[in-house]
């Protein structure tokens, strides 16, 4: 069993009866658990032998973490190279899954993880408040339904491309780096949000080309996980992109277009957890299929929840949707800012 362990966390007497094999019903001995010497960086290997007086149908029962992490979701992947070869994976939720049959009774096909990753994926974005922070900031200033249509189709060709390029290998990023360049998307759009509904100054866009001028002096001094032409990067894509919608009549396309930029970088984020597993490559069309499209319907899910809410306020009581967008805006530019911050010099 391949799992992350926590400092001080007694894996090695938990493992073996949280994690437990039954056979026709019956659960089966367990020796101790015992950690490898070898593993990869940031990883621990315990192994176990299980012992099983009978034989039938095998069941997988996880009740892992339960005690500190309820509805915690694991990865499971069996090889039996007794049975048909076939390699299984499941995804597992502690507390709330049913044991999971490994062995398939005559004449039923395998099972597959096409539900089990389109599940998956809706629980990642229904969770990841990073990624809902930003769709939210992408709509809060959004004027017409063909508008919101631009901006979700950028940002799921976006992460739709650098999801299957980081799964496929084609792609490796920094994954700290991926999560500390979110948390900037996120600051970026809720600042953009602000301007557009305070009459496209001068201030804002200064004020961010000087705080990514002071991140990029820090990082020359050791500072930060990102490097110097990281930042000085970030501030020219916040010039051009200030300076394109001061310029144009269609704030939409250019605010699409960089839905697309960013839905990219958040691609690579949602591609971090299925990087961990060593999928089959015979299997990977379908967990990358599962997957984003579970993610799709728990972003759509998402907007079709808060865009009517959105254009209902705008509609009846202008003023009253004018102060949202700055309340909303300001609290979105606070995690966004919270996450950059912690991600980059935590």
């Amino acid at each position: 069993e391949l799992t992350r362990q926590p400092p001080g966390h007694p894996w090695a007497a938990q493992l073996p009866t949280e994690l437990r094999l039954f056979v026709a019903g019956e659960p089966c001995a367990a020796d101790p658990a015992r950690r490898s010497p070898v593993a990869p960086e940031g990883w621990a290997i315990f192994r176990w032998r299980i012992h099983c007086e009978r034989s039938g149908l095998r069941t997988i029962e996880s009740r892992l973490l339960e005690a500190d992490a309820a509805s915690h979701t694991h990865f499971t992947r069996v090889d039996t190279p007794d049975g048909d070869g076939r390699v299984r994976e499941r995804v597992l939720v502690t507390g709330r899954d049913a044991p999971w049959p490994i062995d398939t009774p005559a004449g039923e096909p395998p099972p597959g993880s096409l539900g089990a990753y389109l599940t998956l994926g809706a629980l990642h974005i229904a969770t990841g408040w990073d990624h809902l922070a930003f769709v939210l900031a992408l709509l809060l200033v959004a004027s017409s339904l063909r508008e919101v249509a631009g901006l979700v189709t950028g940002f799921t060709v976006g992460h739709s491309l650098t999801l299957g390029l980081a799964v496929l290998g084609v792609v490796r990023p920094d994954a700290n780096a991926v999560e500390v360049l979110i948390g900037f998307s996120i600051a970026l759009v809720a600042v953009e949000n602000a301007w557009l509904v305070s009459g496209r100054d001068r201030f804002l866009p200064r004020a961010v080309a000087g705080v990514l001028s002071s991140a990029a002096a820090l990082a020359l001094l050791g500072s930060g996980l990102l490097p110097p032409l990281a930042w000085v990067g970030l501030a020219l894509f916040s010039a051009c992109h200030f300076g394109l919608l001061r310029r144009t009549q269609r704030a939409g396309a250019v605010r699409a277009v960089v839905a697309f930029a960013f839905g990219l970088v958040h691609g690579f984020g949602f591609a971090g957890i299925l990087m961990e597993l060593s999928l089959p490559t015979e299997q990977l069309v379908t967990v990358l299929f599962g997957f984003n499209v579970g993610v799709e319907l728990g972003q759509l899910a998402a907007v079709a929840l808060a865009w009517p809410l959105l254009r209902l306020l705008a509609r009846s009581r202008p003023e009253g949707a004018r102060r949202l967008v700055e309340t909303l805006s300001a609290a979105i530019f606070g995690l966004g800012l919270f996450w950059l911050v912690s991600r980059n010099f935590g």
